[in-house]
């Protein structure tokens, strides 16, 4: 068995790591920009995200600071598969940042946040011989050779992959302003000519198997002010294949001796797109030639899957998270898109989003006590104030952290009417949380608080599903239901522009006979609007037929749907316990979300002072154990 054939690793990068906050007003200075989107950033750390989103298998050894934004970097590799096994916690230094801005289609200023941060503090004991050798290949970054002791560190690397026979690949990644040669106000300038980097550079070439650069990092390295010459000096100087980034233009590879001309190597096919921001898109671009040359593929073909990453990340804002899974580059490979602006592709983004996501459990077993109206009216009866509802939500959380005893799958829909308390309670635990928008009992429906929903949506944390009810009958009056399916369309928007999930409840029974056919009509009719929630919260549907046909629906319109989640209205256990027995043969139903049948009594009596807090808790926990463990029965 080969070297290679014995890793673990496809790749292990090295370098910069950051914490990377984007400007959200498009078209401004630097200066006027209001607000910022937080994502991961750095070259190695982008193309680590980037190769493990294509599917390979990648870590990265870099630093971070003992704080918030370096467990947000070490959390974010870990959700998207990079093993953070090379990853150092510095306990002196900060997590470095950057400031960036897309000013116009040309101009993009940043301002990189570097001083004496923790990734420039690697040094060869940092890395490690058992990780290097874990790996098929190794990639070494330009920026990590500015700095003895980062130099030192990637050197220890380099040797150790080519003494066992890995492949090392380097990303030449000049930045003048990291090499000392731009002031702060400069992070945006992409050449500045110097004989001691071109000098340092050129003692890393020859120990290299890929080289990859734009222009003017080809003229960098080759120390030559004329492209074709810096292209000979580094041939001269290595036998690597040599990739050349031509920006629109995509990019050439050259595997052997230098041709005449620039454009006589070997060519990808090229995707014109508009360009959005181009901070970040080489490091997409390298993920996707990383994953064919890592795979075996022809230089044509990594080319070609490059110049699509590229194109991605070109068209949209980010840099990491703006990258395009597997799933996502053989659809487009495949079918392209009638949008040169990728980011306005319906379909491109929804398998974007759905693969991106964060992870959740496969079922879901929630207790839902995000009521408004019923638990108003019920303290409105009793003679105590609405304000009381805050701490009955509040002893509903600790119930279904009774019942969950930690383990996945379990979560709360909480209201922040009346759950502010129980939200931050909930927070604490391990939870899927849902929050509802709808005004309690509207039809046709309107959001609560305020109909400007994205702006609302931007102040939830990004771990919060959005729970809308609807009650929707395929049935109702044509105007009705266009209002209804307009007022989902922008909610759904909202939704994936802040970048939550969104859980969508129908009842139909209330305003209309419930044929075996009624649900899935109405699912059918969301997704001609091109609605496509993250879940559905369905009522118990009348046969398993019924069932069956909303599982079609769905399969036909989104596979990537996590699932069905039941509602109870008000059912007694008995009935729910038949309900999810119902559900046996519908792959489809993940689990439930019920509410009064689990807090309605008890509500009544802790509200009349009846009970104290720890029977509250023991009765709510009691029927919500027992509804989960139906649940576990009917899908034994």
């Amino acid at each position: 068995m080969s070297a290679a054939q014995s890793a673990i690793l496809d790749v292990v990068t090295i370098g910069r790591s950051s914490v990377d906050l984007y400007g959200k007003q498009i078209g401004t200075r630097l200066e006027d920009l209001a607000s910022f989107t937080k994502a991961v950033g750095g070259c190695p750390t982008n193309i680590a995200i980037g190769s493990a989103r294509l599917g390979l298998k990648a870590a990265v050894i870099t630093g971070v600071g003992d704080e918030q934004m370096g467990r947000f970097i070490r959390e974010q590799l870990a959700r998207e598969g990079v093993s953070t096994a090379g990853v150092k916690v510095d306990p002196k230094r900060l997590t470095a940042l950057v400031l960036l801005s897309v000013e116009n289609d040309t101009s993009f200023p940043l301002i990189f946040y570097r001083e004496n941060c923790a990734d420039m503090a690697l040094e060869e004991g940092d890395i490690s011989e058992a990780l290097i050798l874990s790996a098929k290949a190794v990639l070494v970054t330009g920026t990590h050779f500015s700095k003895p002791n980062t130099e030192a560190a990637q050197r220890k690397a380099m040797r150790i992959a080519r003494a066992a026979g890995r492949r090392v690949a380097f990303d030449i990644d000049y930045r003048p302003n990291l090499w000392g040669l731009a002031g702060h106000a400069a992070g945006e300038e992409r050449y500045i000519a110097s004989d001691t980097v071109s000098a340092r550079l050129q003692t890393v070439l020859p120990e290299c198997d890929l080289i990859i650069g734009t222009e003017e990092e080809i003229r960098i390295a080759g120390g030559k002010e004329d492209t074709l010459e810096a292209l000979r000096r580094v041939r001269e100087l290595s036998a690597a294949t040599i990739v050349l980034k031509r920006g629109p233009m995509g990019c050439v590879v050259y595997e052997g001796a230098m041709p005449a001309r620039i454009e006589d190597g070997i060519i990808g096919k090229g995707f014109p797109v508009e360009v959005y921001n181009v901070l970040g898109a080489g490091d997409a671009f390298m993920s996707g030639f990383l994953r064919g040359w890592l795979t075996g593929e022809p230089a044509q073909t990594c080319a070609t899957w490059a110049n699509a990453c590229g194109a991605f990340a070109v068209s949209r804002l980010l840099c990491a998270p703006e990258y395009p899974t597997w799933e996502e580059l053989t659809w487009f490979l495949a079918h392209g898109s009638s949008e040169r602006a990728l980011r306005k592709d319906a379909a491109l983004n929804h398998i974007h989003w759905a693969t991106t996501r964060r992870l959740q459990p496969a079922t879901l077993t929630a207790l839902a006590i995000d009521h408004r109206a019923q638990l108003e009216a019920l303290a409105d009866r009793l003679g105590v104030p609405r304000t009381k509802i805050n701490g009955l939500k509040t002893l509903a959380v600790k119930a279904a952290a009774e019942t969950a005893k930690g383990s996945p799958g379990y979560g709360m829909l909480l209201d922040e009417v009346y759950g502010r308390e129980a939200l931050f309670a909930a927070a604490r635990l391990p939870f899927w949380i849902g929050r509802p928008v709808e005004q309690p009992g509207s039809r046709p429906l309107r959001f609560e608080f305020s109909q400007d929903i994205g702006a609302r949506l931007a102040e939830w944390p990004v771990t919060h599903t959005v729970k809308c009810l609807a009650f929707f009958h395929p049935d109702d009056d044509e105007a009705l239901r266009r209002e209804q399916t307009e007022k989902l369309a922008t909610l759904y928007d909202a939704a994936r522009r802040n970048g939550l999930e969104l859980l969508i409840e129908i009842i139909a029974s209330k305003h209309g006979a419930v044929a075996e056919d009624t649900t899935s009509r109405v699912l059918e009719m969301l997704y001609a609007a091109g609605i496509k929630p993250d879940w559905w919260k369905l009522e118990a549907q009348p046969s398993t037929a019924a069932w069956a046909h909303v599982e079609r629906v769905i399969a036909a319109h989104d596979p990537f749907c996590r699932g069905v989640v039941l509602l109870g209205l008000e059912a007694p256990e008995a009935e729910l316990e038949a309900a999810f027995a119902a559900t046996k043969d519908a792959g489809i139903v993940k689990g439930f979300a019920i509410g009064r049948t689990i807090f309605n009594d008890t509500a009544e009596k802790w509200l009349a002072g009846s009970i104290d807090d720890q029977a509250a808790v023991d009765e709510m926990a009691g029927r919500f154990t027992r509804l989960a463990e139906a649940w576990k029965r009917a899908r034994a």
